[in-house]
């Protein structure tokens, strides 16, 4: 298989400090990613790297067998999307001004098409003239994402699949916009897309994502499919919990924390 995106030693230090430590990791088309770890391993720090938006102290990244950093900023929007932690905006804009953005300079009735399909996907279709500020802090974040899924769609349409980025998505969400975004997110891949996801939520994790990638102080702890990376004794030894581990009817692995381990 033929990787999308491939990082090579990624390193980011800043001030001395090193906050991602010789990452490598490739994804193809058609794959759901998790990135997972304790607060502070470097799974933001990471994705910004792996997006564009931070040049890599060491290693290198190439998004189509070609190295990212010579990607313009137009040409990096055709081929990844990606939807970042905190996106704050103060201005009015209604919830499908903010969607309509992400469809750049297309046709309208092109335009218009993906925004109505975004909206409907994340059930915001009945506040599209809702302004921005006055919904939840979970209602944007979804209006962000369609915004995130028409970009892509646009990007998609001109050179095939693309990369989806996302940053910690569901940090804002009740418990079932939590599995619908994550749904969605699965349905794009199993449509050609690549995702990234940084998940907190392991459980969601294991559940959608085909491989998880475990970040541990800035390294790579674990790479492998989410029954390989999700061992009792990394949870442990990383997390610093106690957990059982189980697995539902179709072999996919869950876990219910039992004890903290003294710090």
């Amino acid at each position: 298989m033929t990787a999308l995106l491939e990082a090579q030693s990624v390193t980011m230090t800043v001030g001395g400090t090193t906050l991602v430590d010789a990452v490598s990791l490739q994804i193809g088309a058609g794959e759901m990613l998790a990135i997972v770890g304790p607060n502070g391993a470097g799974k933001s720090t990471l994705l910004r790297m792996l997006s564009g938006d931070l040049r890599p102290s060491r290693g290198t990244i190439r998004l189509r067998q070609r190295d990212l950093q010579t990607y313009g900023p137009r040409a990096l929007a055709q081929h990844r999307a990606m939807l970042s932690q905190h996106v704050n905006v103060t201005f009015p804009f209604t919830v499908e001004e903010i969607v309509s953005m992400g469809a750049g300079e297309s046709p309208r009735a092109v335009a218009r098409a993906l925004v109505e399909a975004a909206l409907d996907e994340v059930g915001l279709a009945r506040f599209r003239f809702r302004q921005l500020p006055t919904l939840s802090g979970g209602e944007q974040q979804r209006a962000h994402f369609a915004r995130v899924l028409v970009q892509l769609a646009c990007g998609e349409a001109l050179h095939g699949p693309g990369l989806l980025l996302l940053d910690e998505p569901t940090s804002s969400l009740d418990l079932r916009h939590q599995i619908d975004l994550v749904e969605t997110a699965r349905r794009r891949a199993a449509r050609g897309t690549a995702v990234i996801a940084i998940l907190h939520d392991l459980n969601l994790a294991m559940r959608f994502a085909d491989r998880v990638l475990l970040l541990h102080r800035g390294r790579l702890a674990v790479d492998g499919d989410p029954a390989a990376a999700m061992k009792a004794e990394t949870l442990r030894e990383i997390f610093e919990i106690d957990a059982a581990i189980a697995y539902t009817g179709d072999g996919v692995p869950f876990l219910l924390p039992q004890t903290m381990r003294p710090i």
